[in-house]
């Protein structure tokens, strides 16, 4: 019973980590970075567009 229950753990979290949701895991913290980052007055912007284009880029890696 013991095993078939740690079985059943494993597929869930191997299911959950696999591609997409891995890539938003990834680019949900630098998404939130750049945002905090936008705050900054003359060169925020500039470092939002850079990282999001980033984390775009990440969200498109096929894994």
């Amino acid at each position: 019973m013991k095993r078939g229950v740690q079985f059943g753990v494993m597929v869930v979290v191997g299911m959950l980590l696999s591609g997409c949701f891995l890539t938003k895991l990834v680019t949900a913290p630098m998404r939130v970075g750049a945002a905090v980052i936008s705050i900054v007055p003359g060169v925020g912007n500039t470092a939002h567009d850079a990282i999001d284009e980033v984390a775009e880029r990440v969200d498109d890696i096929p894994i």
